[in-house]
């Protein structure tokens, strides 16, 4: 982040309506994850218009990838931030969002309403496998990058057990990661290699103590009831039990621990939304992060779909208004606390950035982040493979039990090829998807 002087600089420098054009302009070419998304925000803040430097844009990355919720969004509401303020942030991150969310409450109202034609089924059919394709990716490339020690391979084993086999919650898996990487700075100081920046654009402690500390906190104050006054209103005027309200609670509850992007939060998602609350099949979770990688915006509105299938078979109403008005609970209740995240914790992220044992919990977090993501791949690839299958109890542990003559070839076939043209020869995104979903038509209609 820019000192004081900068900052006014980027604000003066940038006129509000240039820097909304630019950003409609992001959103609209938001396609392909998280690191495509960066690489043209990068593209056209950076390089284009010149309006960040290459420290600021990474020191602003650096922030928004320890924060809980997506990083891209994060990075389009800190840059915004920088250049206007809150009102700059608010446009930017809205801007990046919607027309992926336009497009993911369209295609779930066409799963709902035609999800069980045999066109539409075939199409998710190839769909779904390929996701494991993409999973078992995410997997090798998080794991290549944050497992760099016997005490980062650890975390991520012991997250794995403790997720896939112990059944602990989410969120208590990421705090005990915490914890643990705290009690490693002071046990072990040199398990954490040290990361420090120096140069001309480094900020010290006596930046943050020039903040203006009052209007960060008014800041703040407004958007945690931005976000908690209707979270509390859907909870004690519908009760809990009502759809509804254990949408807008779930959903807070996931922007909170959501560490590690979406294929982390899918395992939380995975644990709750289908197997506590019963909003949707695992099947259908499959679906809805097919069609949520084929949309633009972050990956995490996944959520939107899950949002919408929960209020369209569960509301009571007419499927398609309830499950609009689930998938607008998602969204609100999903991306409303990274705005506050942003407006509170952009003001004081160089402070931060240096703070060793929080460095060191952060690191901790990302390994069992890598464990939470391998889980996640092996409940995705039992359910693409075998469907449904029960678990055994062994001691503390919940051991799955396919069927092998369950096994699903077909299935296996598509995802295996998948798998390879992603990673053995790179293929493209969209492309690879966009064979699996023709080939799961062709297995389903001639079935």
């Amino acid at each position: 982040m820019a000192d004081s002087a900068s900052l006014s600089s980027n604000r003066a420098d940038v006129p509000q309506g240039e820097a909304t054009r630019a950003f409609a302009r992001i959103g609209l070419l938001s396609f392909g994850g998280p690191a495509a998304q960066i690489a043209v925000m990068h593209r056209v803040l950076v390089e284009e218009k010149g309006w960040l430097s290459e420290r600021q844009f990474l020191h602003a990355l650096n922030f928004c990838m320890l924060l809980p919720g997506p990083e891209a969004m994060q990075l389009a509401t800190y840059a915004g931030w920088l250049f206007h303020g809150v009102r700059g942030g608010l446009i930017a991150g809205a801007l990046f969002i919607a027309p992926g969310l336009i497009m993911m409450l369209a295609l779930s109202a066409v799963y709902v309403v035609a999800g069980d034609m045999p066109v539409v089924a075939g199409l998710l059919y190839g769909l779904k496998a390929a996701v494991l394709a993409v999973v078992v990716q995410a997997l090798i490339r998080v794991s290549g990058r944050a497992l760099g020690s016997a005490a980062m391979i650890g975390i991520a084993i012991a997250a794995f057990v403790g997720i896939a086999l112990l059944r602990l919650p989410f969120p208590l898996i990421i705090a005990l990661a915490a914890l643990a990487g705290a009690a490693l700075h002071v046990i072990v100081p040199a398990w954490l290699p040290a990361t420090g920046e120096g140069g001309e654009d480094a900020i010290d402690a006596d930046t943050v103590r020039r903040q203006d500390h009052g209007a960060v906190m008014r800041t703040a104050l407004v958007w945690l009831a931005i976000w908690l006054v209707p979270l509390a209103a859907l909870v004690l005027l519908l009760g809990r039990g009502n759809v509804f309200a254990d949408a807008a609670l779930f959903f807070s509850q996931t922007a909170v621990v959501t560490f590690g992007g979406a294929y982390a939060v899918l395992a939380y998602v995975g644990q709750q939304a289908v197997e506590l609350y019963g909003w949707l099949s695992p099947d259908a979770m499959l679906k809805g992060l097919g069609l949520a990688e084929t949309t633009l915006g972050p990956l995490v509105l996944v959520l939107v779909f899950v949002g919408f299938v929960g209020g369209a078979n569960l509301s009571g109403m007419e499927p398609l208004a309830g499950g609009l008005i689930g998938g607008l609970i998602a969204a609100f209740f999903t991306f409303v606390p990274c705005y506050l995240w942003i407006f509170a914790g952009a003001p004081y992220v160089e402070a931060l950035r240096h703070v060793r044992w929080l460095a060191a919990s952060l690191a901790a977090i990302t390994a069992a982040v890598v464990g939470v993501i391998a889980n996640l791949a092996a409940w995705f690839g039992l359910n693409v493979l075998f469907g449904a299958f029960d678990y055994a109890r062994v001691g503390p542990f919940f051991a799955p039990q396919p069927q092998w003559a369950d096994l699903d070839w077909a299935a296996a076939a598509i995802g295996l090829a998948a798998a390879v043209a992603l990673i053995r020869f790179r293929l493209g995104l969209f492309a690879v998807l966009g064979a699996a979903a023709l080939a799961g038509l062709v297995v389903t209609l001639v079935a």
